[in-house]
């Protein structure tokens, strides 16, 4: 193939003389030949046809190396061979692959090392490569892309094992607090700036007059000393925040770099000013302006007569544009950019300048004049622009060069400020619009401004200050402020070169290193240019934002103050910060000689409640020195003797007594603890005993067991007493040990263990291990030792299991019942099989007075049940045959034990924490229903935000939940000790009385959210077999139930339904369980109802509270209806009216018969039964007509929580059949520029052409002239009037109603409509602004528009006071 030279002197084949389309070679070159090297990379991008003796020469320069010192061999392969230097091979023909990376390892030739190519060996000319296709990714520069203000590279040499150690460099870095690059570079600027750095330290503070927190000079003088003195790898700036005002939220702010040190700036001359009042010169207020202000003459000349008008603004800095508006190409260095800021504009035309001297409108030139350089020159380049296509603000990346060296004298204006021919207009203090920031705080520049002795500066003339020759205007660069990312967000850090030794440093928060000249030009912006497979990896975000330069004047020029040298109020700040960082030191050494664990005491007065704290103990410290610690930590001076205390080794996930430290009262913790962690796997327990008590040994390896004594004559449990044990014992030797501690007989002795919820072992094998059968760290058993027969029954059928079983069932609720409801001073205990004892203070008064409330309930009972049944043609056997837990609650009897049952309920809910704890350690069925069902909490707020509270019969919650979230049917069956499941206890019972029925969910009641309390036949479905019952009165120690309100305190078996559950309840209500609601309660009061009566309570919990309201309950194909009321021309057309209750089977006629009456009580709504109808109700969409005919699950799907429209009609009923379509229809008339209110069409088909007839013959508006459009988003499909006109689709071209872009097939669709020929109305400017205000205000208040809101940045503040006053009237 004939090789032709390209424009770059390399080889290439004829056919592909456009490099644009030959493919490219990506070449990843690692430099082994030095230990500082071997981390670096050095890419090169190179056409496929380059040679390999030009790949050396390119990697030569890269590396700055002389070319044929140093060998290239595969990195990747086995061989290692090397490439030859000499060859004209093509990168392709020696095995590189386009578009995948290739790797490559410089190395040492012949066993030397390789030279270093001098500045004029390697000039960029002698690389085919571009200026941009020349990075060599070293140094600290971050990535592209980076968001938010984290440091995301770091440097190749850098390894977490140094970070506390001070850079190789010298330098101190600043800790990131959150997204603080941006100050952070501005410190670090400030600090490496001579003449600021030295000025700050001559400032002494005066700690009498103000507070050293709040100070920011002296925070400032104090960070600085830290960079310049400290040890540490970087420092914090939170003192310095601090003086700002700024709390922790601060840190979590992006701000621009340049406002940054506006406002610090001024907040630094308004202390200064505030202090220099009293004792200091008045110039050293004046530093900022000395250092960093210049002036510009703003002045307008006019081209007839030259009279020339003009004023004097100051400037801290100079933005220079990166792009002219609406230009495509961005200016390519500073200089341009510099002489584009003062190039006039011809003010001509319409925009004619009135000459003063002329008396006339003439052509005019308007512009800047440099008169006075500051000395230390602030250059912003203004990256951060507004995108007015997209609206969106963009960050410009355009390439902009700018000089190490940069001539400031072509730029200054050397004509006498005041010619002849110029009029005076001098208001420094005047903000130039559009074209430069002035200085509001400093409105003259005094010839006669001294120098502050504690400033250093020379004494430099006015003159000689604002009119410098040129050659004196060269300005040095020292300080490029980087900004990467977007304008969204990204990161700031600062390349600063050094006036000690001229280095250049990367100050990138708490990473310092050094960098090149390279790495400066890589800050140009720009992409590469590059077209290979990684030319995306080229383009960068990470650019120049702020530029600092220092004029280059030996007599000015400041050098940093040593430490030898510093004012004597600085060497005493030196010593005192030495001193806290020493003490800093000393305390974090502590901290790591500190163990922390956490402590637990079981305290003897504070209601026996397991008390935790943390203990911090160093590890040097004597056990006898721990537990005094622990001693004063859990406050029990004055409660027990400090003998009678010791510390244990303690495992609280198990609430296990590990072991005890018998006679190490003198070891070190450390030892005990086994060295100093950040986390422990045990805990310490700080145990009591009484005086004449002595402490138990704990041996490793042992188990605890507490040791629950069930007593069968009193069904009670007995709290537990805690024995030791080892797995190696055997049941017979674990019987002896148990029979010590309760004084019972182990010849009779029935122990069980329990292992987790609900899991029941009779251990009767006596030689079997206690490790054979399940004991664990910490154990749970109970023990029943009686010669009753008890003994010969199998064990699941036993009285002991039945009262374990119900034991571990039973859980604690506290119901609120309703004010109507009859007195609750009686106590009823159920028992399985249907016996009942009394359970309050059994004398026979209170008997008395129990049996007159139970014969009222029972009466009212009746009542409510005659009236219930009134119409009906149920039979009297059928009556008699309707059975509940009310009826067959017994008279108590006299020979009842009084206090059994009291006994009963206090051994019911022992323990009941530990159990939880070994149920969730266990990984049992059992868990808290909290976290079963995560969605109860969340969809109870939305409850409680749509109730009505009308009546008793509709106090209800809103439709976002279809049933009660308390079943648990998506879980699985509890299994229980006998092999039955926690539903399958109740479900097996029912079956009986159901023989040869199915157990499953009906349709209609799954749909409704409710089962029926009664069967088909109208029987109840309450069983003859009860599960624990227990009720009694109880006093609310809030207060909360007084007023009327009382609540019972129950004990029930959580297997109970809650049908049975609420036919338990009657007699306390006072009503039959149809006539009340149970509605749970959870945190922060909210409540959610459950209906479906045939689960269980199984995901009820201890202390759940439940209130009872009184109102129909559901029945089976019922449904819990809320019924809206749409107002299509009321500014909030959806109403909420009424909760009602549909029926299956029901038509749309008789559901309004049931309403009205309603709507009478509740509404103050009398309505004619034709003259209102319901539709479907779609979120806020009206939709399908119902007609009275419909029936509910024939004709119309109805669901639970279902919701309706209620529609008021203007005369009769126009819908009579479902072919029929009704759409809501709207006149835009724009020569008034308003919309006309809703008028309903009714269709006879889905033909466009009906619809635009209708519409003339409402409108009066001619068939041709007649154009329509469907509205956009939910009803009422609002639209602004100045955006209707052409934003709509108008006039589709389509002949049915059904189809794209339409697709109106239901009833309730939104069409505006519109005379063709009608002119929108004209309007003025302000006319239009007053309109627009009015639109955007009305659309604000229907919701119908959501602009666009972009992210809100916080204003950045410096407080001068210490920090901002909040409003307290603000929320």
């Amino acid at each position: 193939m004939e090789m032709v030279p390209s424009e770059e002197n390399q080889l290439v084949p004829k056919e592909i003389e456009n490099a644009s389309e030959e493919p490219r070679v990506l070449c990843i070159v690692q430099d082994t030949t030095n230990a500082k090297t071997v981390n670096e990379r050095l890419t090169l991008n190179l056409p496929a046809s380059t040679t390999l003796s030009k790949l050396f020469e390119d990697v030569a320069h890269k590396a700055s190396y002389v070319n044929g010192t140093f060998d290239l061999a595969w990195g990747k392969t086995g061989d290692m061979g090397s490439l030859d230097p000499s060859s004209e091979m093509s990168l392709t023909e020696s095995g590189f692959e386009p578009g995948k990376r290739n790797f490559l390892q410089l190395t040492d030739k012949d066993g030397e090392q390789p030279q270093i190519a001098s500045d004029e060996s390697g000039t960029a000319g002698s690389s085919g490569l571009d200026d941009s296709s020349q990075e060599r990714f070293i140094g600290p520069l971050p990535r592209d892309g980076t968001v938010g203000c984290s440091s995301d590279y770091s440097s190749p040499s850098y390894s977490y094992s140094s970070i506390l150690n001070k850079s190789d460099t010298g330098y101190v870095g600043l800790v990131n607090q959150a997204m603080t690059c941006y100050l952070n570079s501005l410190l670090q600027t400030l600090f490496m700036t001579p003449e600021f750095r030295n000025a700050l330290y001559n400032w002494e503070f005066e700690e009498s007059e103000e507070d050293p927190v709040t100070s920011i000079p002296y925070q400032l003088q104090r960070l600085f000393l830290l960079l310049q003195t400290s040890k540490k790898r970087a420092i914090e700036t939170t003192d310095v925040t601090r003086s700002f005002g700024w709390d922790s939220s601060e840190a979590w702010q992006q701000h621009d770099v340049q406002e940054l040190c506006r406002v610090m700036f001024d907040a630094l001359e308004q202390k200064w000013k505030q202090t220099e009042q009293q004792q200091f010169s008045p110039l050293t207020a004046d530093l900022i302006n000395q250092l960093y202000q210049g002036k510009l003459k703003d002045y307008v000349r006019c081209l007839e007569c030259g009279y020339e008008s003009w004023r004097i603004d100051t400037y801290l800095d100079i933005p220079l544009v990166i792009r002219p508006f609406g230009a495509s190409q961005a200016y390519g260095s500073v200089e341009e950019a510099l002489q584009a800021f003062v190039q006039p504009e011809t003010l001509d035309g319409a925009n004619q300048y009135f000459c003063e001297r002329c008396k006339k409108k003439c052509d005019a030139r308007k512009g800047l004049r440099f008169l006075h350089f500051p000395y230390l020159l602030t250059l912003q380049l203004k990256r951060f622009d507004f995108d007015y296509t997209t609206m969106h603000r963009i960050k410009l990346n355009d390439r902009m060069s700018f000089p190490e060296e940069l001539d400031m004298g072509p730029f200054i204006d050397v004509e006498d400020e005041k010619s002849p021919q110029t009029e005076s207009c001098t208001d420094s203090g005047a903000e130039n619009e559009g074209s430069c920031h002035s200085d509001q705080m400093s409105n003259d520049f005094s010839a006669d401004d001294g120098v502050d002795e504690g400033i250093c500066l020379d004494s430099a003339s006015s003159t000689e200050r604002v009119l410098k020759p040129k050659s004196s205007l060269t300005f040095e660069l020292f300080s490029v402020m980087v900004h990467s990312g977007s304008a969204a967000g990204g990161h700031y850090y600062a390349c600063i070169k050094s006036f000690s030794d001229g280095q250049w440093y990367s100050f990138n928060d708490q990473h310092v290193s050094k960098i090149t000249q390279e790495d400066i030009r890589k800050t140009y912006g720009g992409s590469s240019g590059s077209r290979g497979y990684y030319s995306s990896a080229f383009a960068s975000s990470t650019n120049a934002y702020m530029l600092i330069y220092r004029l280059k004047d030996p007599s000015r020029n400041a050098k940093y103050l040593d430490c030898d040298d510093f004012p004597e109020h600085i060497k005493h700040l030196v010593q005192r910060e030495k001193e806290s960082e020493e003490q800093e030191k000393r305390q974090r050494e502590i901290e790591r000689n500190t163990c922390k664990i956490k402590l637990f005491c079981m305290h003897p007065v504070k209601m026996m409640a397991m008390m935790e704290n943390k203990l911090e103990v160093h590890k040097d410290k004597t056990l006898r020195e721990a537990t005094e610690m622990a001693y004063k930590l859990m406050e029990l001076d004055g409660v027990v003797p400090l003998d009678c205390c010791r510390l244990v080794k303690y495992d609280e996930f198990h609430e296990y007594l590990e072991r005890s430290y018998e006679g190490e009262d003198d070891t070190p913790m450390g030892l005990l603890l086994g060295g100093v962690k950040s986390s422990y796997m045990f805990d310490l327990l700080l145990e009591t005993r009484r005086a004449e008590q002595v402490f138990q040994p704990y041996k490793p390896g042992e188990v605890m067991v507490k040791v629950h004594v069930v007593d069968l004559k009193t069904d009670t449990i007995a709290p537990p007493v805690s024995i030791r044990a080892y797995l190696n014992q055997s049941i017979t030797e674990f019987k002896q040990l148990i029979a010590q501690a309760t004084e019972l007989s182990a010849e009779t002795m029935r122990v069980v263990l329990e292992r987790c919820y609900n899991d029941l072992r009779l251990l009767y094998v006596p030689n079997k291990t206690l490790k054979a059968e399940g004991f664990f760290r910490s154990n749970k058993v109970f023990v029943e030792s009686s010669e009753s027969p008890d003994h010969q029954v199998t064990f699941t059928d036993s009285l002991l299991w039945k009262l374990l079983d119900r034991h571990g069932n039973t859980i604690r609720l506290f119901v609120s019942l309703p004010v109507q409801s009859p007195g609750t001073n009686r106590t009823i205990c159920q028992k399985v099989g249907g016996d009942t004892e009394e359970c309050s203070e059994g004398s026979k008064g209170n008997r008395n007075s129990v049996e007159a409330i139970l014969e009222e309930s029972t009466e009212k009972l009746k009542n409510l049940s005659l009236q219930q049944q009134q119409g009906s043609s149920t039979s009297d056997s059928q009556k008699s045959s309707d059975t509940s837990d009310f009826e067959h609650i017994e008279s108590p009897s006299p020979s009842q034990e009084p206090d059994s049952s009291s006994v009963s309920a206090v051994v019911a809910v022992d323990n009941r924490e530990l159990e939880n704890r070994i149920r969730a350690a266990s990984g049992g069925a059992y868990s808290d229903p909290e976290t079963q069902f995560p969605g109860e909490e969340r969809s109870d707020s939305e409850v409680n935000n749509d109730r009505s509270t009308s009546s008793v019969d509709s106090d209800i919650l809103s439709s976002s939940h279809s049933s009660d979230t308390l079943c648990n049917a998506d879980s699985g069956p509890i299994q229980l000790a006998n092999g039955l499941d926690s539903h399958s206890i109740t479900s097996s019972r029912r079956s009986k009385a159901n023989e040869g029925k199915k157990e499953t969910w009906d349709t209609a009641e799954e749909d409704s959210g409710t089962d029926s309390e009664y069967d088909e036949n109208g029987k109840s479905k309450a069983e003859s077999y009860y599960l624990y019952f227990r009720a009694e009165p109880y006093a609310q120690e809030d207060g909360s139930g007084e007023g009327g309100q009382k609540c019972v305190l129950v004990h029930v078996d959580k297997r109970i339904t809650l049908s049975a559950f609420k036919q338990n309840l009657e007699p306390f209500v006072g009503v039959t369980s149809t006539q009340f609601k149970v509605f749970r309660v959870y945190a922060n009061n909210q409540e959610f109802e459950s209906v479906r009566l045939n689960e269980t309570l199984s995901s009820f919990s201890d202390d759940n509270k439940i209130t009872i309201r009184l109102g129909r309950a559901l029945k089976k194909g019922e449904y819990r209806v809320k019924v809206y009321q749409l107002l299509v021309n009321d500014a909030e057309p959806c109403k909420f009216l009424v909760d009602t209750v549909f029926a299956k089977g029901m038509t749309v006629k008789q559901s309004k018969e049931e309403l009205m009456p309603q709507l009478k009580d509740q509404c103050k709504l009398d309505l004619n039964i034709d003259k209102f109808r319901l539709r479907k109700k779609t979120w806020k969409n009206p939709g399908t007509v119902f007609l009275d005919y419909h029936v509910y699950e024939e004709d119309i799907n109805i669901s639970s929580n279902w919701e309706v429209f209620l529609e008021v009609l203007d005369g009769p009923e126009k819908m009579k059949s479902m072919s029929q379509l009704a759409v809501l229809t709207r006149r835009w008339t724009p020569a008034q520029m308003k919309l006309e209110p809703f008028q309903e069409v009714v269709l006879e088909s889905s033909s466009v052409e009906e619809l635009k007839e209708k519409l003339s013959e409402i409108s009066g508006i001619p068939l041709e002239n007649l154009e329509f459009a469907k509205g956009r988003g939910t009803f009422p499909c609002d639209i602004s009037v100045l955006e209707i006109h052409q934003d709509l689709d108008w006039n589709p071209k389509v002949s049915t109603l059904n189809v794209w872009p339409l697709y109106i097939c239901d009833d309730g669709a939104v069409v505006f409509y519109r005379d063709s020929t009608e002119e929108p109305m004209e309007q003025s400017e302000d006319e239009r602004n007053e309109l627009m205000k009015k639109e955007s205000s009305r659309l604000l208040k229907t919701g119908q528009r959501v602009s666009y809101s972009p992210r809100k940045e916080k204003a950045l503040k410096i407080y001068l006071d210490g920090g901002p006053v909040k409003d307290p009237g603000q929320d």
